[in-house]
């Protein structure tokens, strides 16, 4: 059985949160939601970060919250733009196993609906076209594993990866 944890990487809208959850409780490991880290100790939301400052600064925080985690066996959900910290993702990858959850351009269109009020760290002239394909080259190259989600449910999901790590 594993013992250092895994950590969930992909676009938002991919189900890292609530595949997250389903996981932990195969693996009886703990959760932990890097956004929900971030409302918590900057007791804001995402989208009240970035209209108060702007996307850089969000990205900020997202990698300071992450080189604070210092957990064992803990499903590990983070924010999409996490990929965009070296600093970060090199210390996932020290702690844990990186599991890119892949899940279409079009499949991801369809499950956000919101955005503009999500709290996506993008530029703002950046359409959600080239934020997903900017940011499938950085899940790829720090993913361990990529787990292709078309037409499988959230179950499922979980279910592979608990059997591939």
């Amino acid at each position: 059985m594993m013992e250092s944890n895994i950590t969930l990487i992909g676009m938002p809208g991919a189900g890292k949160s609530t595949i997250g959850i389903i996981l932990a409780k195969y693996l009886t490991f703990g959760f932990i939601d890097t956004d929900v880290l971030i409302q918590i100790n900057q007791q804001k939301s995402l989208q009240e970060i970035m209209d108060e400052s702007d996307y850089l600064n969000l990205r900020r925080i997202e990698e300071h919250e992450i080189l604070k985690i210092n957990i064992q066996k803990h499903v590990i959900s983070t924010g999409g733009s996490a990929v965009y910290s070296q600093k970060a993702m090199q210390h996932l990858k020290g702690i844990s196993k990186i599991i890119f959850l892949h899940v279409d351009f079009d499949e991801i269109k369809r499950r956000i609906h919101n955005f503009d009020q999500r709290g996506i760290a993008k530029r703002k002239d950046q359409t959600f076209r080239e934020l997903f394909e900017e940011r499938k080259i950085l899940y790829e190259k720090y993913s361990d594993l990529t787990i292709d989600c078309k037409n499988l449910d959230q179950e499922q999901i979980a279910e592979i990866i608990s059997t591939k790590v």
